[in-house]
C-alpha cells in the first residue's frame, strides 16, 4: 500500500493537524469520491485466532459491500508478535490502516506516535456507551488512540461429568484444587492445566496473593514484595503436588487438547475459548470464577481495541471502517456468533446478548477484573515474568529467585521510575 509520510515524527504531526483543523466529521485525508461517496482502501489487520477470524472477516466483506467505493484487505496475522510486527511496519511506514490491538498495546503504540488521535473523528460513534474499564484502555495523555471491540478476563473452565465422577464440587479456590487431587488422579486425570509458557496466566495467581506486578500510579516495582513471592511458589506447589499440569512450550495447544481429552478437569481461559472448548465438551462445559489464593480472587481485565495507524492515507474509510466494526450492530453480531462480551453497555441489554449463558457468567467478572497497568510499557512486563517463570518450572531458580530477578529487570525498563 502507499503510504506518504517519511518519519514517524510527521506522522504523528499530520495527526495530530487533522485532529486540530477541526475534522469531526472524520475527514482527515482522504477517503471521498467523486460523488461524495466513501471511497479508498483499508487494510485491517486481524489478530484473532482461526475461529474467530471467520466471523471478524465476514463483518469486514459486509462493510466492504456496503461501501463499494472501498476496498477492504483483510489479513489475519495471529496474535504471537502481532506487536512487534504492528510496530516494525509502522517504523518502516507500512503499517496497516487499521489494527485490531491486545488492550496493554494501545500507550505502547500511541507513545510512538503510530496511532491517529480519534477525539473528533467519526471513528467515535456514542462513546458514552462503552464499558468504563474499557474506554480506559483506549487513553493516553488525554487522547483516545483507540475504540474497543471486545473486553474479557480469565475464568475457571471444567468438566462437568469429570467432577461428578470425583465427587468434588467446583472449587473456589486453589486449596480446594489441591485438595482434590487424589480423586482425580485415582480417574487417571489431572485437575487442573496451569500455563507456564504465557505470563498473562500467571496474573490471577498474583492477584490471589494479593499482589500485582507495579503500581502505576505511585510508579513503584511490585512483583518482588512477598505476595510476589507467595504467588511463584504457590504455582510450584499447584505442579510439584501433582494438582496441575504445566508446559513451559505450547501451551495453548496442550492445554486446549489435554482439556478436550478429559486428561485434565479443568482450565483457566476467556472467552475466545469458549467456541473450542463448546465444541469439545458441549453440555459438559462448565464455567466459574477462577479460584482464590490465599488473599483473594482476580483476574485480568483484557479485551482488544481497534486503532487506527496515523499515517493512514485513506482517514475517512479507515474512520468510518472502525466506526462500522465497534457499533452496536456489530458487536451484537460477534456476541451471538462468537460470545465475546461486548464493550458496549447498550448491547447487554438486548435479550439475544442477556440470555447468553457465557454472558452471563463472564460480564460480572468483567465489572470486577483487576484492571491491568495503562503504561506504553505494560505488554513489555510480560517477557521478564515469562523468564522467571520458566526458570521456576525447570528447577533453575526459587520462588525467591524467580519474583527477584522479575523485580530487577522491572526497574531496568522502568529507569524512568527511578
Amino acid at each position: 500500500m502507499r503510504r506518504s509520510i517519511g518519519t514517524t515524527a510527521a506522522v504523528t504531526a499530520l495527526a495530530l493537524a487533522a485532529t486540530a483543523c477541526g475534522q469531526s466529521d472524520g475527514g482527515g485525508g482522504g477517503g471521498g469520491g467523486a460523488d461524495g461517496e466513501l471511497s479508498g482502501t483499508v487494510t485491517f489487520w486481524d489478530t484473532s485466532n482461526e475461529t474467530e477470524a471467520e466471523v471478524f472477516e465476514a463483518v469486514a466483506e459486509d462493510f466492504e459491500n456496503e461501501h463499494p467505493g472501498v476496498t477492504v484487505e483483510y489479513v489475519n496475522i495471529g496474535f504471537d508478535d502481532a506487536q512487534n510486527r504492528f510496530k516494525n511496519a509502522a517504523g518502516a511506514n507500512e503499517a496497516p490502516d487499521v489494527m485490531r490491538t491486545e488492550v496493554a498495546w494501545v500507550a505502547d503504540f500511541a507513545n510512538l506516535g503510530y496511532l491517529y488521535p480519534l477525539d473528533g473523528t467519526a471513528a467515535l460513534e456514542n462513546q458514552e456507551d462503552f464499558l468504563p474499564q474499557s474506554w480506559a484502555s483506549t487513553q493516553f495523555e488525554g487522547q483516545t488512540y483507540a475504540v474497543p471491540q471486545v473486553t474479557d478476563t480469565l475464568a475457571l473452565f471444567y468438566n462437568k461429568s469429570l467432577l461428578e465422577e470425583a465427587g468434588v464440587e467446583v472449587p473456589q479456590s486453589l486449596d480446594e484444587i489441591r485438595d482434590a487431587t487424589d480423586a482425580f488422579q485415582e480417574m487417571g486425570t489431572t485437575p487442573l492445566y496451569a500455563r507456564g509458557d504465557d505470563a498473562y496466566w500467571f496474573l490471577p495467581y498474583l492477584y490471589g496473593e494479593g499482589g500485582d506486578l507495579v503500581d502505576a500510579e505511585a510508579q513503584e516495582v511490585t512483583i518482588d514484595d512477598e505476595a510476589g513471592v507467595a504467588a511463584f511458589e504457590q504455582f510450584q506447589d499447584l505442579v510439584d503436588s501433582g494438582a496441575a499440569t504445566t508446559d513451559t512450550s505450547d501451551g495453548w495447544e496442550n492445554m486446549m487438547s489435554s482439556f478436550a481429552a478429559g486428561d485434565v478437569a479443568m482450565m483457566i481461559n476467556g472467552p475466545w475459548a469458549i467456541a473450542d472448548a463448546t465444541a469439545a465438551l458441549g453440555d459438559d462445559l462448565g464455567v466459574a470464577p477462577v479460584p482464590a489464593g490465599s488473599r483473594a480472587q482476580g483476574a485480568p481485565l483484557g479485551g482488544w481495541n481497534y486503532g487506527v495507524y496515523a499515517g493512514t492515507p485513506d482517514a475517512d474509510a479507515s474512520f468510518e471502517f472502525v466506526r462500522y466494526m465497534s457499533s452496536a450492530e456489530t458487536q451484537q453480531r460477534i456476541t451471538e456468533e462468537l460470545s465475546l462480551l461486548p464493550t458496549r453497555q447498550s448491547v447487554y441489554d438486548v435479550p439475544a446478548v442477556a440470555g447468553n449463558e457465557m454472558v452471563q457468567f463472564f460480564k460480572p467478572a468483567v465489572d470486577v477484573a483487576h484492571e491491568r497497568p495503562w503504561i506504553p510499557q505494560a505488554q513489555s512486563l510480560f517477557d521478564p515474568l515469562l523468564t522467571s517463570l520458566e526458570a521456576l518450572l525447570t528447577g533453575s531458580a526459587s520462588p525467591e529467585e524467580a519474583a527477584s530477578d522479575t523485580g530487577d529487570a522491572y526497574r531496568e525498563l522502568l529507569e524512568d521510575w527511578q
